[in-house]
């Protein structure tokens, strides 16, 4: 067996069992660490910016490749989106929100690193994380070049490969062999993306399974404020 084959055929399912089994043994034996650890209260300068971008461009992106790759080829050509069509779309999407996520993990990599308060409480796993989600989205970045070279020249085959190495993962069924002539900075940029799921479980990214969607449509309530007569 070969790297390239242990890569792109071993390691996602590697990946994938620790991410399910991790997030499951953690929240059964460890749930007083499930939470995100916020550190706005000890600092709360750039935080609001920061994160938000963070978590909104992080958020695109994940529901962007999920529909994006496992979505099947001929999904699209039934809805009358053509290849070039669709590479345009993640090209941009990628852009948008790569940049937003880019600018929120870097602001919050600064602050981790300078501010003397949220350093003192920062664990090495929390520097770790964001560190390699900041990488991660960097490289997704660098490879949005290359997606406008292969569109400017009306080459949809990278992408079609990408998206067939993904669905062959998701349906038991990996080929490594779909990514032998993809863009090295592709294969760098999957390696990255599928270690942020083995270590998810080991780091406060499990505060995402515990977001309060029923918050969104709780009974609203009232508020009154009581009055102080001053004399």
């Amino acid at each position: 067996m070969t790297l390239h084959d242990f890569a792109f055929g071993v390691y996602p399912y590697i990946a994938g069992t620790v991410f399910l089994l991790g997030n499951w043994m953690r929240f059964d034996r460890e749930q007083y660490t499930w939470k995100a650890d916020s550190s706005q209260l000890l600092s709360n300068q750039g935080m609001r910016m920061a994160s938000n971008l963070f978590h909104v461009g992080i958020i695109a992106i994940f529901f962007g490749h999920l529909v994006g790759l496992l979505t099947p080829h001929s999904w699209f050509l039934a809805m009358g989106v053509s290849d070039m069509t669709h590479q345009w779309i993640a090209i941009i999407a990628g852009l948008v929100f790569g940049g937003f996520c880019f600018i929120g993990a870097l602001s919050l990599v600064i602050r981790r690193m300078t501010n003397e308060r949220v350093m003192a409480v920062s664990r090495t796993r929390d520097n770790f994380i964001i560190i390699w989600l900041l990488i991660t989205v960097t490289l997704g970045l660098i490879t949005t070049i290359y997606s406008i070279g292969h569109a400017n020249n009306n080459d949809p085959s990278v992408m079609l490969a990408l998206a067939s190495w993904v669905q062959s993962v998701a349906t038991l069924s990996v080929d490594a062999s779909l990514l032998a002539n993809v863009d090295p900075i592709f294969k760098l940029h999957i390696f990255f993306g599928m270690t942020v799921f083995l270590v998810f479980p080991f780091t406060r990214l499990v505060h995402v399974w515990s977001v309060p969607i029923g918050y969104l449509g709780r009974a609203y309530q009232i508020v009154r404020v009581k009055k102080v007569k001053v004399n």
